[in-house]
C-alpha cells in the first residue's frame, strides 16, 4: 500500500491539444471544440460553441507563476506547465511539490459550456469524450496516484445513470455533478434514479463551487460578470445543501455521500446552526420529520475542501474533523505550487498530528476509497 501523507481533494486540467481529435466520433469533428485565439490575439483559447465566447487559457493555468504576471488572457500551451494536461509532468510536479495524490476535476468554465449544449446527443459525445481521455489517457498512467471523478452530462436522468456506470467500469472513484441529474431547476423526485445508482454503485458524488447550467439559479451565461457568478455559485452550494436535507433526500439514500468543492470551510458552522434552528422553529407548520438534526446529516453525509481557509481551521471541530479535506487547486491561480508544504505547515501547525492527518490524507483517501 501507498503511503499517503499528502493527498489534494481538488486539482484540475486543460484539454491536451489534440484530446477532441482522437476522442470524438468523427460525425461531430466538423464542429469538435478548437483553439482560437483569445481576446488579446495573443494567447490562446477554447471555443467550444461558436455562439459562445471562446474561454481563454488565462488566469486559471498559472501554477508558479508569481501574482504579478498572472493575467485573463495572453497564454498559451508554451507559457502554462504541461503538467495541467500532460498525467508523466503532472506526477513530477506533485513529487516536487510533495502530493501523493490528487482528485481529478475537469476545467470549470469549459465544460461549463459543454453542459448547456441544447444538442443533447452532441454534448453526451463532448462528455464521453472528455471522460474517455481521463480515464484511458490520464489516470491510468498511475491509477494509485489520479483519482478520477465521471463527469456527468446534462442530458436527462437516464443518460446521467448510464454515464455514472461508464465511468466506473472505466475506473472512476467518484462522479463530478454540475447539474440535477434529471436537469431541473429545484431537487425532485425525477432526480431519484442517480441517487439510488450512486448508493447501489458506492460512488460519492462531488459538487465544485455549485451548479454550473441550468440549476440553482446558476447559469453559465455568457458575458456575466464574473465576480457576480462567482458570488452565485458560491450561494447555490448552501441551497443545493439544504435541499438535499430539507427535502428528505438523506433519509431516502443515508448512504450518499456529498463533498463541496472549493467552496472553503469557514461558512459550514453558521450555515449548521441556521438550519438547526430552522428546523427547530418551523417543523409543526412545515409538517418537516427528519430522522436527524440538519446538521447530523452534515456529518454524516457531506465533507468539505479548501485550500486556504484560516477560520475554516480554527472552527474544525464545529465542522468535523472527518468532514475537512485539503487541497491545492493546482494548476489555478489559488494554487501555491510548488509551496504546499510550505503553506500547510504554517496553516496546520498548531492542529495536533492525527487530526492534521485526516485533514491532509486520511478523510479525502476514505472518501473516495483509496485507503
Amino acid at each position: 500500500m501507498r503511503d499517503y501523507r499528502m493527498i489534494d481533494s481538488d486539482s484540475h486540467m486543460i484539454y491536451p491539444e489534440d484530446m477532441w481529435k482522437r476522442h470524438l466520433p468523427a460525425k461531430y469533428q466538423d464542429r469538435a471544440p478548437r483553439l482560437v485565439k483569445d481576446s488579446d490575439g495573443v494567447g490562446q483559447a477554447w471555443q467550444m460553441d461558436p455562439s459562445m465566447p471562446p474561454e481563454p487559457l488565462g488566469l486559471t493555468f498559472t501554477a508558479g507563476k508569481p501574482y504579478e504576471d498572472m493575467k485573463w488572457s495572453g497564454y498559451t500551451y508554451e507559457d502554462i506547465r504541461p503538467g495541467a494536461w500532460d498525467a508523466r509532468d503532472r506526477l513530477k510536479d506533485m513529487d516536487y511539490d510533495g502530493v501523493d495524490a490528487q482528485v481529478i476535476f475537469s476545467d470549470n468554465r469549459t465544460i461549463g459550456q459543454v453542459l448547456s449544449f441544447k444538442d443533447t446527443e452532441y454534448q453526451l459525445a463532448c462528455v464521453q469524450a472528455y471522460n474517455d481521455w481521463l480515464f484511458e489517457d490520464f489516470c491510468s498512467v498511475d491509477p494509485s496516484r489520479f483519482i478520477g471523478l465521471t463527469q456527468i452530462p446534462n442530458c436527462g436522468i437516464e443518460t446521467a445513470v448510464s454515464e455514472m456506470k461508464r465511468g466506473k467500469k472505466m475506473g472512476a472513484k467518484g462522479v463530478l455533478l454540475r447539474n440535477w441529474p434529471s436537469g431541473g431547476p429545484l431537487l425532485s423526485p425525477a432526480d431519484d434514479p442517480f441517487w439510488a445508482a450512486c448508493t447501489d454503485e458506492g460512488m460519492p458524488i462531488s459538487i465544485h463551487v455549485g451548479f454550473s447550467s441550468g440549476s440553482s439559479g446558476v447559469a453559465a451565461t455568457p458575458g456575466k460578470s464574473k465576480a457576480a457568478l462567482g458570488a452565485a455559485m458560491m450561494a447555490g452550494i448552501t441551497n443545493i445543501l439544504i435541499q438535499t436535507i430539507f427535502e428528505g433526500l438523506l433519509d431516502r439514500y443515508p448512504e450518499l455521500k456529498f463533498a463541496s468543492v472549493e467552496t472553503g470551510a469557514g461558512w459550514v458552522p453558521f450555515i449548521l446552526e441556521q438550519m438547526d434552528d430552522k428546523y427547530w422553529r418551523c417543523r409543526h407548520w412545515a409538517g418537516l420529520d427528519f430522522e436527524r438534526l440538519p446538521s447530523e446529516y452534515w456529518y454524516r453525509n457531506w465533507s468539505v475542501t479548501f485550500v486556504i481557509d484560516r477560520y475554516g481551521i480554527q472552527n474544525r471541530h464545529a465542522i468535523g474533523i472527518d468532514n475537512l479535506m485539503w487541497s491545492t487547486d493546482y494548476p489555478h491561480n489559488s494554487c501555491d505550487w510548488p509551496n504546499s508544504r510550505k503553506v500547510v505547515g504554517a496553516a496546520l501547525g498548531e492542529v495536533p498530528v492525527e487530526e492534521r492527518r485526516k485533514i491532509l490524507a486520511e478523510n479525502c483517501g476514505k472518501w473516495y476509497g483509496i485507503l
